[in-house]
């Protein structure tokens, strides 16, 4: 077998053979009339359909070449699909034979021709013109077995957009996956907006950023890790239902379920609670899921997952007790909590109070046995700086997150909106914080002067974008439904 540098040689070496012969090899003067999918028949192209009539005009990648010295089959991709094209030197004149044996796999190349079937019924364009369009300099990954290494998949994701048609198919689903959500909180009377990527306080979430500076401004800022904030500011402004679709970006670690920017929708409702939130998330997501996959019962790397509603509910208590089978009197006694927290290996800061301790428990003993959506409430205050009390119980929030094959999905509150109340809870989340020196401790005074003009009671929520994409999907890596995730940089 050849290795890679001598094809490379070779195809340079031909491109500058057919260039000193005046073939223009990046030419833009061909207009496709037709794209493959739409003269294709749907249903049974193998079978005995009638064909469109009239002269086809396609582009695309040759994928494939069989060649029989004056004739040739040829398999050429465009965006929507791929079909057979017949080359024939008598049909399209030795001249432009002659040219046409010269391409390569991966050069594109525009055709026209008319329809028919071959012996097998496979429906084929006869060539009466070619024209080549685009130089391929490098091979496609089939002459060396295809593209099946990860991390090349994901850093040369061009290459495996083009020979692999399921990735296409999950970036096509992304896409519509997205639509969906426009479409179903449009058509419910909510406003898409766009808040600040760049923010002078990284607020709305607790996270490390990323930090910049801004020259002629002369202040540093941070890339936002979550749009909250500023959409809780358009609540005090007037508009009542509002939402974004953007990236949000925080400076931590890499998983199969996180990258240092991924896509959030982000919701706000006034007069609203959680607890309508949750109905709305059951109705859109199972609604999704039907438009997307035919169905509301998916299969997740194996298992079967049923969106269709109603979805489970338990308290953070509840689901200690339930799954992952803690004694009600262990959690009502905050130093055995913490000492059974211990024993499991928890690491805890010397301030956390009770509510954090469960809700780290919480995190290792319940959150990947959560495998049908569940909606887990009533977490701690003291977790939850943005949310608002529970009027019965001041030491748990209005609160909720859902998880789905032990990954959470969505959070979402009754949004807080006493001022005094939220800077109390700011200043503590600052004190527990601690030295940071990269983020210097601050509160948003000017969110906290917007609560003061008054925000109407109200619940928001997010929704990771990408999470769901896997979901639906069935993908088991963030990486798989981001187009170019973040990687170490390529080894020279």
């Amino acid at each position: 077998m050849e290795d890679l540098s001598q094809i490379l040689q070779q195809r340079r070496e031909k491109a500058q053979e057919l260039g000193s012969q005046g073939i223009n090899l990046y030419a833009n003067d061909f207009k496709p009339m037709h794209r493959i999918r739409d003269i294709l028949p749907q249903e049974d192209p193998a079978g005995d359909a009638p064909l469109p009539e009239g002269v086809k005009v396609i582009a695309g990648r040759i994928m494939a070449i069989r060649s029989f010295g004056k004739a040739a089959f040829v398999q050429v991709q465009d965006e929507t699909g791929r079909m057979q094209v017949y080359v024939k030197r008598d049909e399209i004149g030795e001249t432009p034979y002659a040219l046409f044996k010269k391409l390569d796999i991966g050069d594109i190349v525009g055709f026209s021709g008319t329809l028919f079937r071959t012996k097998t019924g496979e429906p084929t364009i006869q060539a009466v013109t070619i024209k080549p369009l685009t130089k391929s300099l490098r091979p496609l990954p089939e002459k060396f077995h295809g593209l099946t290494d990860v991390e090349t998949r994901y850093r040369q994701r061009y290459v495996d957009l083009m020979v692999n048609p399921e990735v296409r198919g999950t970036f096509r689903k992304r896409v519509e996956i997205i639509r969906l959500v426009r479409d179903f909180l449009t058509n419910r009377g909510f406003l898409e907006v766009e808040t600040p990527m760049m923010q002078a306080i990284a607020g709305g979430a607790t996270a490390r950023p990323f930090k910049t500076h801004h020259n002629a401004l002369g202040m540093d800022l941070y890339l936002r890790i979550a749009p909250e904030l500023y959409l809780k500011r358009l609540l005090v402004g007037g508009f009542e239902r509002v939402f974004e679709i953007n990236r949000n970006f925080r400076n931590e670690g890499l998983s199969t379920r996180h990258n240092p920017e991924f896509t959030m929708l982000e919701f706000y409702q006034a007069y609203a609670t959680y607890e309508d939130l949750m109905d709305l998330t059951e109705e859109m997501v199972s609604w999704i899921a039907a438009e997307v996959c035919g169905t509301m019962v998916i299969t997740y790397q194996g298992q079967e997952v049923d969106l269709s509603p109603p979805w489970q509910r338990y308290t953070l208590d509840e689901a200690l007790i339930k799954v992952a089978r803690l004694a009600p009197a262990l959690l009502a006694d905050e130093a055995k909590t913490r000492e059974f927290a211990l024993a499991k290996g928890i690491q805890l800061q010397p301030q956390a109070g009770h509510g954090k301790v469960k809700t780290e428990l919480f995190e290792l003993l319940v959150e990947e046995k959560l495998i049908s959506p569940t909606f887990i409430t009533a977490y701690p205050t003291e977790v939850s700086p943005l949310a608002r009390r529970n009027e019965k119980n001041p030491e748990v929030t209005d609160r909720f997150e859902l998880f789905i094959t032990g990954r959470e999905m969505a959070n979402a509150f009754s949004e807080l909106n006493d001022p005094g109340d939220q800077r109390q809870r700011l200043e503590k989340q600052i004190a527990e914080r601690g030295d940071d020196e990269e983020i210097f401790p601050e509160v948003d005074e000017d969110f906290l002067r917007a609560l003061e003009y008054g925000m109407p009671p109200a619940a928001g929520q997010g929704i990771g974008i990408d999470r769901l994409a896997m979901l639906l999907t069935d993908s088991p890596s963030i990486r798989d439904v981001i187009l170019f995730p973040h990687l170490r940089p390529e080894k020279k």
